[in-house]
């Protein structure tokens, strides 16, 4: 944290706070006087790009603290029993490293059900290419047939500490595979 501390930081966040609610003060001042002299709201919409509610609200400052209070009332909370994505997503992990012999080289097509994106073609030569399809792979495999086909066990060992993956997914894989935690800490 340096040269700075706590203090300045809230200084800095309080500043941005006043001068925000001042200009939004202004702003819609300026609007309500635009709108008093003949400017319809919809006019006001396509002049300024606002939407229609921020227009709405603008006009009448009585509606936007209601729609904050409402807001500030009814903040969604999960449900007690939710867990998260992650934590529900069945990830399928290997069985072991040696079983997987996928492609090394060369451009792969992954199928539908692994890749929707409308681009699951992947230059396995390109570095980032590379390390996308991985990623996909691992996120999206529901079969291990799925890993056995598309992965290469040198290749996910010399990738994994690059690879951006939910952390549910790295610590099944690393549990089931130590070297690979290993891979990622001799890596930092």
């Amino acid at each position: 944290m340096g040269r700075f501390s706590e203090d300045e930081l809230q200084a800095v966040v309080s500043r941005y706070e006043a001068t925000r609610a001042a200009a939004l003060t202004e702003r819609d001042d300026q609007l309500r006087a635009f709108h008093a002299a003949g400017w319809r709201p919809v006019d006001l919409q396509r002049a300024t790009g606002y939407s229609r509610e921020t227009i709405r609200q603008a006009l009448r400052p009585e509606v936007r603290r209601a729609t904050n209070i409402s807001r500030r009332r009814t903040s969604p909370q999960p449900p007690p029993d939710y867990r998260p994505y992650g934590d529900r997503k069945p990830y399928i992990v290997a069985e072991t490293l040696a079983a997987l012999h996928g492609p090394t080289e060369g451009t792969v097509t992954l199928p539908r059900h692994l890749d929707w994106s409308g681009h699951p073609e992947y230059d396995l030569n390109r570095t980032a290419r590379l390390a996308s399809m991985y990623k996909v792979v691992l996120t999206e495999a529901s079969t291990v047939e799925d890993l056995h086909t598309w992965l290469d066990a040198d290749l996910l060992r010399r990738l994994w500490p690059t690879l951006w993956l939910p952390p549910q997914l790295r610590q099944r894989w690393e549990k089931a595979f130590p070297e690979l935690a290993a891979t990622r800490n001799n890596a930092a």
